[in-house]
């Protein structure tokens, strides 16, 4: 969502530069309480010694949450793999910060869950909306999920992204460039369409890189997916999110507050030290409600979050930071020797936070699917294309739920309404307290969730095992255990 440095980090480590070239090698040099960062020494000398490779089996545009998680999962079937990431660093705040309880297992799975569980985060358990007559209604409960995470863990993306990095690093197969931007694709084949590889660009250069599958997991602006020629369908949209925070001491429990105050709806988010805020207003209100002042949005804040009246002193508009809220499917997900995944393929609502959450399915079902054959060197183009017939259902179905949630939510903004919970959902909660967890199920795990194929399942350090995979793929990605 909003990009920048991460808040408290040591100037040293907020706009790393060039250094962060080659094989990265993640060593945690110093803790802040809200996340890691990386040893420029030890980068700096794997960008040095490393002998650039003009082939890989597989490149993965982007090293967000789909491209890291696929490219961990494939390096740990034995496959070649390198991500290329145009950033210097991962510290970018307020993107995609939801871990889910699909998620959580996944990690659990992956072995990393441990180490996640060390980085400062916070817990959202449950939902709740205001009624009528100011009480507060469970909505969604999480923590009625049959899983053994049953909570949304609030943690900085970076600290995920690194900790999976560095499980990658640990990998033979696996590496990751930073300060690599994708500038084109490569062609060849029989009538020189296939895409080949890709051209990026370094700070000592420009290369090219050679694969026999191109991931695309750049985003929604995805340059890969553009120079792929793959179009796109956008879904019209009635908000913009603002993102900021409200330093505060105060606990505000482990529910996720959504609140209101003359039409104007908060989405107020625990974190540690801090509230984290989505204010939602009408698409393109953005510099109209800035004219406003400052203290117009601080007066609505303090009116929607009471308990945060005597905080909301410390926001500034400096602070705040301004989410184009899209929601789009590429039309077909591949072409040949290409595939889109995560945001690159579908840009999803922050309704729910399941963003990330879907893109990280993604690249467990990418994972699944392709392992085995790029091991082989028989990958097709029909087994490409089936990543997108596993995924298109789940992400077409909760983009129609996405749909369905912004419709009041436009109307509250048109007509000044209050945020209140739905009265139909109101009387089936009374009768049954427990069907909140029909929404938990359907946010936190999704309409398929992915599981991690045996072929990367991990057991966590000092679980009297040596870690190492249970089976290998087969040609079909599968393995005689599944």
């Amino acid at each position: 969502m909003a990009t920048g440095a991460r808040p408290g980090a040591p100037a040293a480590h907020r706009n790393p530069g060039p250094t962060l070239v080659g094989v990265l090698k993640l060593r945690h040099s110093c803790s802040d309480g809200a996340g890691r960062t990386a040893s420029r020494a030890d980068a700096m000398m794997a960008g040095e010694q490393h002998d650039r490779h003009e082939r890989t089996t597989c490149v993965v545009v982007g090293g967000g949450p789909a491209g890291i998680v696929t490219a961990l999962l494939l390096a740990r079937a034995g496959v070649e793999v390198t991500v290329l990431e145009k950033h210097g660093d991962f510290l970018r705040d307020f993107r995609g910060d939801t871990v889910h309880p699909s998620t959580l297992r996944l990690l659990d799975e992956l072995g990393l869950f441990p180490a996640f569980d060390a980085v400062a985060h916070s817990r959202i358990e449950r939902v709740r909306l205001p009624t009528a007559s100011g009480e507060q209604v469970t909505v969604a409960d999480f923590t009625r999920l049959p899983l053994a995470h049953p909570y949304v863990a609030m943690a900085p993306q970076w600290d995920l992204l690194s900790l999976l990095a560095e499980a990658g690093a640990r990998e033979p197969a696996f590496r990751l460039e930073m300060n690599a931007e994708v500038t084109g694709l490569l062609r060849g084949g029989r009538d020189g369409t296939r895409v080949t590889g890709v051209r990026y660009s370094t700070p000592v250069g420009e290369h090219e890189l050679r694969a026999d599958v191109t991931i695309a997991a750049d985003g929604r602006w995805s340059v890969a997916r553009a120079a792929a020629g793959l179009a796109v369908r956008e879904f019209p949209m009635n908000i913009d999110v603002w993102w900021f925070r409200i330093p505060t001491a105060r606990g505000i429990g482990a529910a996720l507050l959504p609140r209101s105050a003359g039409g104007r709806p908060f989405i107020v988010i625990p974190r540690n030290g801090y509230a984290q805020v989505a204010h939602l207003i009408p698409k393109g209100a953005d510099a109209s409600l800035r004219a406003r002042g400052i203290e117009a949005l601080r007066a609505d804040l303090a009116l929607a979050v009471p308990e945060l009246a005597d905080a909301v002193g410390a926001v500034s508009f400096d602070d705040v930071k301004m989410l184009d809220v899209r929601l789009s499917r590429v039309r077909r997900w591949y072409t040949s020797g290409f595939l889109c995944i995560g945001d690159a393929a579908h840009a999803m609502s922050p309704m729910g936070g399941v963003g990330i959450n879907l893109a990280v399915q993604d690249g467990v079902a990418t994972a699944r699917l392709l392992a085995g054959p790029l091991l082989s060197r028989t990958l097709s183009d029909r087994r490409v294309a089936a990543v997108e017939r596993r995924r298109r259902l789940p992400t077409v179905l909760t983009q129609a739920l996405q749909r369905a949630m912004h419709v009041p939510l436009g109307r509250m903004l048109r007509t000044g309404s209050a945020l209140r919970a739905p009265a139909p959902l109101l009387a089936l909660l009374r009768i049954a307290p427990a069907l909140a967890v029909v929404p938990a199920a359907i946010v936190g795990v999704g309409v398929r969730p992915e599981r991690a194929p045996a072929f990367a399942r991990r057991s966590p350090p000092g679980a009297g095992t040596d870690g190492a995979p249970r089976d290998y793929p087969g040609r079909d990605g599968q393995t005689a255990e599944e």
